[in-house]
């Protein structure tokens, strides 16, 4: 494997990571219109995540890193390209931010829903532009002989974009709720239970038509055989009917980890029909920026590599411990 194809795995481990983890706290921002019945219930649903959302965050930093320094040109197409969805997820985050510190500083009623519905409101923005991003890299967008963006923002937006942005959406929707099965007490973890199994099989649904449709993206647009997208596909599939079945079967700490590998599932087949290219042009596909046309020197990706042997090892260790410590279940109201 040359270091091209390593940096290219790599971001697509990063992303799975950050869906991964992010995916459950924006779950519980979408869901405290939902859940939070009580201001009990909504002060123990920011507290879940509290602690962690920041640490979530650094997996979309460090993706970002690592993008920029390992291929530098698709970096450079992505933030031109894409520059107005960045700037409209980057504020809806820092909204997101701001509500977590924000919705303490009163106890007036009517401040603290506003900045509980800021939460909501970026907890379902931010996931869907993802969506839609990540999937624009598949699908293709207008791309010029040297590589740059040559399109407007409604380029981003087809029926194969936007219906990944939504699915993201109520997958995320699905692991905050088994998060808060695991991570809550009482009656606000009766409720999550309750709605986790009123959305699995619905999400199972709609994530196994955007598996399938991006099969047939890679095929049709990157001109992918079938069966090395549809490998990663059937086993995100899989891990959803094993979720449904788990959060049916009210095994909570099993349908947590089923809806986290399918949050992984869906990036690593992305990722697996965006292969040997970065970024597919469309309608000019012999314009698409490839893992080789894109990439920095040899050199670089060589030091690159030692440094993320070194630090990303104790990065994995540190928050596996921050998780551990925080492994407390919150809340205690049973009515």
């Amino acid at each position: 494997m040359g270091l091209e194809v390593f940096w290219f795995c790599l971001i697509g481990v990063l992303w799975g990571g950050y869906f991964l983890l992010e995916g459950f706290d924006f779950g519980v921002g979408m869901l405290l219109p939902l859940l939070g019945r009580k201001e009990s219930d909504r002060k123990t649903m920011f507290e879940t995540i509290g602690p962690v959302w920041d640490g979530n965050e650094v997996w979309l930093v460090v993706a970002g890193a690592a993008t920029f320094a390992a291929f530098p040109v698709w970096y450079a197409t992505m933030f031109s390209g894409f520059y107005l969805a960045l700037v409209i997820v980057l504020l809806l985050l820092i909204v997101r931010v701001v509500s977590f510190e924000w919705r303490e500083r009163s106890e007036n009623p009517r401040w603290r829903a506003s900045w509980q519905w800021a939460n909501t409101v970026g907890s379902i923005g931010a996931p869907f532009v993802w969506g839609v991003a990540l999937a624009n890299l598949i699908y293709g967008v207008p791309l010029n002989g040297d590589g740059g963006y040559a399109g407007d923002f409604l380029d981003l937006f087809s029926a194969y974009t936007v219906f990944a942005g939504v699915v993201v959406v109520f997958l995320f929707a699905l692991h905050g709720a088994t998060f808060l099965t695991i991570r809550a007490t009482g009656s606000l973890r009766e409720h999550a239970g309750t709605l986790a199994r009123r959305l699995a099989i619905p999400v199972a649904v709609l994530a196994a038509g955007l598996l399938a449709w991006t099969v047939a993206v890679a095929h049709d647009h990157n001109k992918r055989g079938v069966l090395p997208p549809a490998i990663p596909a059937a086993i995100t599939l899989g891990t959803l009917l094993l979720a449904v079945a788990f959060v049916l079967a009210r095994r909570h700490g099993w349908a947590f980890a089923m809806t986290a590998l399918a949050a992984v599932g869906v990036v690593a087949t992305i990722f697996t029909g965006l292969y040997p290219r970065v970024l597919v042009s469309d309608p000019t596909f012999a314009n698409s920026l490839t893992i080789s046309n894109a990439a920095s020197s040899h050199y670089a990706l060589k030091v690159m590599t030692i440094v993320a042997a070194i630090f990303t090892p104790l990065v994995l260790l540190y928050q596996a411990w921050t998780y551990y410590v925080l492994r407390r279940r919150l809340g205690g109201a049973t009515g």
